[in-house]
C-alpha cells in the first residue's frame, strides 16, 4: 500500500501537527510504503529527505514566510505518484483543498484529519466557518473524515452536515512517562501550587486564572499560580500579574518540550490543574495532569466539557467572572475531590488505527474496482453498453439501502471512565483498542 500524507509543515518545523505526523509516520514505515508530502515557506529546506526513515517530499508556497502554504507543486506529485491513498492533514491552509481537488482529479481515495483547535485572532476565528462551508463539497467526498475527539466529530458533522457515520475518532497519543515518586509525594503532603498548562495564546485563558489569584490569595494566603508554557502572550500575562502586584504569589515557567520526565513530574506536583481555554479540541495537557493524578477544573466549551461530562473533571461555565473563578479554586483546594487516573492513548495505538482506516479505504477502492471490472465484463459479454457513472452510484445507494450499508460502524470498546455510555450520535469511534482508561475509585 503506498500512502501519501500531504502537511503544510513538517520537521524540522515543529508544532501539533508536525508531531503528530511525525510520530504516527515513523510508526507505520515498516507496515507501508508511507511518504509524506509537505511545503517550504522559507526557501531554505531541502526539496527531499528522509526523517526518521520515511521519505520526505517538500515543494515551495507562497507568499514566503507566511502561513498560507499555497503551493502549486502538490499538485503533480498527487496526481502522478500513483498512491493508494492520501491522508491530507489540517483544513486551516491552502494545502488541504489543492490535495483534495488533486486526488479526485487522479482517482485516489483520500482521508483528512482536521486537527481543528482555537486561535487567537478574532478575524481568523470568524473566518473559519465561510472557510469549512467553502470546502464542503470537497470534505463531502472524502473516504473517512478523522477527528481527535467526540466533541470534534459531532462539531464537523453538525456545521459541514455530513453524516457522522462518515467520522472516524482517533485521539492523539501521548509519551509521558510515569511521574516519579517525589512529585506524586509533594502533592500528597499538601501541595500549594496550582498551575494553568499550555501554549501562551490569548484563547487559551491564561489571564482568568491570573485575574482570579487576588481573591484565591485572600482566602487562601500560601497559593501560588504556575503559568507553564511559552508563546506570544507572554509578556501581556507577566504585565497583568506585576499589575495585580501577585509577582511574589504567580509565575511564567516553561519546560522544554523534549523533556517528558519533567513534564510528568512537574504535573503530578500540582495541587490542581485550571483550564479556561476558550477552545480545545483534544485537551491533552489536562488529560495528561489526570494520568498522573492531578484533579483538574475546566472551563464548559469543546473538548474540554467532555472530560467534565465524562466525570473527570469539575467545571464552569465560560463567561463567569473572577471571583467565581476564584471560588471554585479555593473549594477545590479546601474540598479536593478524590484522585482519578486515566490510562493515557499512546501512538502506537493511534498509528494502527490510522493504519485501520487506510486498510478499510484501500479494501472499499478494491472491491469497487472488482465490480467495475465484472460489471465491464458482464456488458462486453451482452453486448449491453456500459453504465454511466450516474447509473453506476444510483444503483450503489439502491444496493446500500436493501443491504443496510451506510450505517454506524460499530464502534471499539472505549475504556476512558464513562465513555461505553452510548452518545448522542452514533459516529464511529476508534478506540485505540482503549484509549483512557480510568483507574480511580469510581472506575468499574
Amino acid at each position: 500500500m503506498r500512502v501519501l500524507v500531504v502537511t503544510p509543515r513538517y520537521v524540522p518545523q515543529m508544532g501539533g501537527v508536525e508531531n503528530h505526523v511525525r510520530e504516527v509516520a515513523c510508526r507505520l514505515r515498516d507496515q507501508v510504503d508511507i511518504t509524506v508530502l509537505t511545503t517550504d515557506n522559507t526557501g531554505g529546506l531541502q526539496a527531499s529527505d528522509v526523517v526518521d526513515g520515511v521519505p520526505v517530499m517538500r515543494v515551495a508556497a507562497h507568499p514566503r514566510g507566511r502561513d498560507y502554504h499555497f503551493a502549486p507543486g502538490l499538485w503533480r506529485v498527487i496526481t502522478r505518484g500513483g498512491w493508494d491513498v492520501v491522508h491530507v492533514q489540517s483544513y486551516h491552509t491552502a494545502v488541504a483543498p489543492l490535495a483534495m481537488l488533486a486526488s479526485l482529479r487522479a482517482r485516489v481515495p483520500f482521508v483528512l484529519t482536521f486537527h481543528g483547535g482555537g486561535h487567537s485572532s478574532a478575524i481568523r476565528t470568524n473566518l473559519r466557518g465561510v472557510q469549512r462551508a467553502v470546502l464542503r463539497p470537497l470534505l463531502a467526498r472524502a473516504q473517512r473524515l478523522i477527528a481527535v475527539a467526540r466533541f470534534e466529530a459531532r462539531f464537523f458533522s453538525e456545521r459541514l452536515d455530513i453524516p457522522i457515520e462518515r467520522f472516524a475518532v482517533i485521539p492523539n497519543g501521548s509519551d509521558l512517562p510515569e511521574a516519579s515518586g517525589a512529585a506524586r509525594a509533594a502533592r500528597e503532603a499538601g501541595s500549594r501550587v496550582i498551575a494553568s498548562v499550555g501554549r501562551l495564546e490569548k484563547y487559551k485563558g491564561h489571564q482568568r486564572v491570573v485575574a482570579a489569584m487576588p481573591e484565591v490569595l485572600a482566602a487562601e494566603p500560601d497559593v501560588v499560580l504556575e503559568v507553564l508554557g511559552t508563546g506570544p502572550y507572554q509578556a501581556e500575562i507577566e504585565a497583568l500579574i506585576a499589575d495585580l502586584g501577585i509577582a511574589e504569589h504567580a509565575r511564567v515557567r516553561s519546560i522544554p518540550p523534549a523533556d517528558r520526565q519533567a513534564m510528568a513530574d512537574r504535573l503530578a506536583s500540582y495541587a490542581l490543574l485550571v483550564s479556561m481555554s476558550d477552545f480545545e479540541t483534544h485537551p491533552l495537557a489536562v488529560i495528561e495532569a489526570l494520568s498522573v493524578g492531578c484533579p483538574v477544573l475546566v472551563a464548559e466549551t469543546s473538548g474540554l466539557l467532555e472530560i467534565a461530562e465524562d466525570g473527570l473533571a469539575r467545571s464552569l461555565p465560560m463567561d463567569v467572572p473572577a471571583g467565581a473563578i476564584a471560588d471554585a479554586i479555593v473549594g477545590e483546594l479546601r474540598n479536593p475531590r478524590p484522585s482519578v487516573q486515566v490510562e493515557l492513548p499512546t501512538w502506537d495505538q493511534c498509528a494502527d488505527s490510522i493504519l485501520d482506516v487506510y486498510r478499510e479505504v484501500t479494501t472499499g477502492r478494491a472491491a469497487r474496482a472488482t465490480a467495475a471490472g465484472a460489471e465491464q465484463e458482464e456488458g462486453e459479454a451482452s453486448g449491453r453498453p456500459p453504465r454511466s457513472s450516474l447509473e453506476r452510484r444510483t444503483l450503489d445507494r439502491s444496493r446500500s439501502a436493501r443491504s443496510g450499508a451506510g450505517s454506524p460502524v460499530r464502534a471499539s470498546p472505549r475504556r476512558w471512565a464513562s465513555l461505553s455510555s452510548p452518545s448522542p450520535t452514533a459516529c464511529r469511534t476508534v478506540a485505540h483498542r482503549g484509549a483512557y482508561r480510568s483507574s480511580g475509585p469510581d472506575s468499574s
